[in-house]
């Protein structure tokens, strides 16, 4: 009788273990720190913090309150060169105004101009992406390929240097400020550069390179509504021309609110205007060309100083204030939960 032969069966292959590797870190060995929340450290820790956020506040709204600043709407006062710019045909035209107002104090210190706009929507999606940032760098690209449309090309196919709803758009009004002095009249010095940020005039944006800007701009035309080509936006600097110009560049920079003022000029402190701008008659001389009244908005022009916190702004300081109130309140509201409990606890331990 033939005998059977048993053999072992074949032992198979491990499959590879799935569990974290032996180490401190992949077993959450690590020291660690549980902080012990105390009523002492969670009172304090408001207590602190509402100190704190109700300083800075104060220091804060002091300090814009500190601000000299006059503000002058002329979208009435120049109501006859508003109804010229409401037809397009009229584009060509010059239209001036003149604002007169008086400072019965002096603005002493750096003063800067701004233009206000109100009801002015630069918020909108499509109107933020309406630009080339790569045309804006100076390089040689197609802009049909860019979100420009529809201001991108003429129907002949010449492209619009700079192209896109934004740079069409442009604040174009031309403010100049006169001193009345003494039977005299004595123009404001205004400067027109250094009122960008470095990051931009030397980072986002670049002009084409060429041996002058026009011919660098050659084979292109100026957006519809501007009056002049984007190598001609200042006629008296060169350098300031083009895509680095400081009015294009602080106009690029969208507002995220439909209310906002741009930065325009600064009064250079010189001769009269060493110390600021003196106490007396001033006038705004006013070349009216961007239009408002068909989206229902307002222009102002803004003489300002500036602060160690910026311009006039209380958002900031309120912000504050408002969150230091908060905790403090919430800091007394805890104190007197936990006095109330404890005296319960006390009672019942007495019982």
């Amino acid at each position: 009788m033939k005998s059977k032969t048993s053999f072992p069966p074949q032992e198979r292959a491990a499959p590879p273990s799935r569990c974290p590797d032996n180490t401190a870190f992949k077993q959450q060995r690590l020291p660690a720190w549980k902080p012990q929340l105390t009523i002492a450290s969670v009172l304090s820790s408001f207590f602190l913090t509402g100190a704190f956020c109700l300083t800075v506040g104060v220091c804060l709204v002091l300090s814009a309150n500190s601000i000299r600043e006059i503000q002058v709407d002329y979208s009435d006062k120049c109501s006859d060169c508003s109804k010229l710019r409401e037809n397009s045909s009229n584009w060509n035209k010059e239209c001036h105004c003149f604002i007169n107002f008086t400072l019965k104090e002096d603005i002493l210190g750096d003063v800067f101009m701004y233009y206000g706009l109100q009801n002015f929507y630069q918020n909108h999606r499509r109107y933020m992406m309406s630009r080339s940032d790569a045309q804006l760098l100076g390089r040689n690209v197609n802009i049909q390929r860019s979100y420009c449309a529809p201001f991108s090309t003429y129907r002949n196919g010449t492209p619009m240097a700079p192209c896109g709803a934004i740079a069409n758009s442009m604040f174009n009004d031309t403010i100049d400020l006169f001193y009345n002095h003494n039977s005299s009249v004595i123009q404001v010095p205004l400067l027109k550069t250094g009122n960008s940020w470095w990051t931009d005039k030397n980072v986002k944006f670049r002009n084409p390179e060429s041996y002058n800007l026009s011919s660098a701009f050659a084979g292109t035309a100026r957006p519809p509504y501007w009056q002049k080509p984007v190598y001609l936006l200042d006629e008296e600097d060169e350098r300031n021309n083009g895509y680095v110009n400081d009015d294009f560049i602080i106009w690029m920079r969208v507002s995220a609110f439909a209310t906002f003022r741009n930065l325009y000029r600064r009064v250079r402190r010189i001769r009269h205007f060493a110390e600021g701008l003196p106490a007396g008659n001033y006038t705004f001389h006013i070349s009216y060309n961007f239009p408002v009244t068909k989206f229902k908005g307002r222009k102002h022009v803004i003489l300002s100083t500036v602060v160690w916190s910026g311009g006039s702004n209380p958002f900031l300081g309120i912000a504050y204030l408002v969150s230091g109130t908060a905790a403090t309140l919430t800091g007394f509201v805890i104190t007197g939960i936990h006095l109330k409990l404890r005296k319960k606890k006390t009672y019942f331990q007495k019982q």
